[in-house]
């Protein structure tokens, strides 16, 4: 898990195959295409039977599962005993209500069973597992690809004119990773963005602006 983790973000998070090799989440920035950027979080192994003493740090460190638009399940494919933990990863995130979550399964590991990286989608097309070798770096492009498609849901695509007085919602779309193109007029500045709706409907609520207003006529 935390060997993927470096991979995607270049991080140097401790990586080793033992119990509470993380004990605490860690934060990174992701720059996902058609999203912007995002915050991946590296939080703790689930395991069964966890100690009591032990309970509520393990507790604490799942704080950002529960608040997170998607989990990123990270699988040993070639684990025999895949599909037991598998229940248990589902039965710990049914106990912190996180359960109801969008989740993606990525099965690492692949180098192990001679398997090629691949995308598997529902019957809507959706991604839903992502096969990868996060040590072999293969099948990592695939992953970016499916978390794009899920993380974008709905997208907005279009221009807005901002007047020079305007200058800090025009630093907060540029910081959101939104603007694609900015051109200046008399009139102030024309940026083409393109960003998930519900962050950019957001920024706008906190000015007090509204998208009607602001695209051209």
């Amino acid at each position: 898990k935390s060997t993927l983790f470096n991979s995607l973000t270049e991080a140097r998070v401790y990586a080793a195959d033992q119990l509470f090799a993380t004990l605490d989440p860690t934060l990174r920035r992701l720059q996902v295409a058609d999203v912007g950027p995002v915050v991946l979080a590296d939080t703790v192994g689930f395991i069964r039977h966890l100690p009591h003493k032990l309970v509520e740090a393990f507790r604490a460190t799942l704080e950002e599962a529960v608040s997170s638009d998607l989990l990123v399940h990270v699988i040993d494919c070639a684990d025999e005993e895949r599909d037991d933990h598998c229940r248990q990863v589902h039965a710990v995130l049914a106990e912190i209500g996180a359960d109801e979550l969008p989740m993606l399964e990525v099965y690492n590991k692949i180098d192990l069973i001679g398997q090629a990286p691949r995308i598997d989608r529902d019957e809507q097309g959706r991604p839903y597992r992502v096969w990868l070798s996060a040590r072999r770096g293969k099948g990592l492009e695939l992953l970016m690809e499916a978390l794009s498609e899920l993380l974008a849901g709905d997208v907005v695509d279009t221009d807005v004119v901002l007047a020079p007085e305007k200058s800090r919602l025009r630093s907060r779309l540029f910081a959101l990773g939104g603007v694609q193109e900015e051109e200046y007029n008399e009139q102030g500045s024309t940026l083409h963005i393109r960003m998930p709706k519900a962050d950019l409907m957001r920024v706008l609520a906190q000015e007090g602006e509204k998208l009607e207003n602001l695209q051209p006529r």
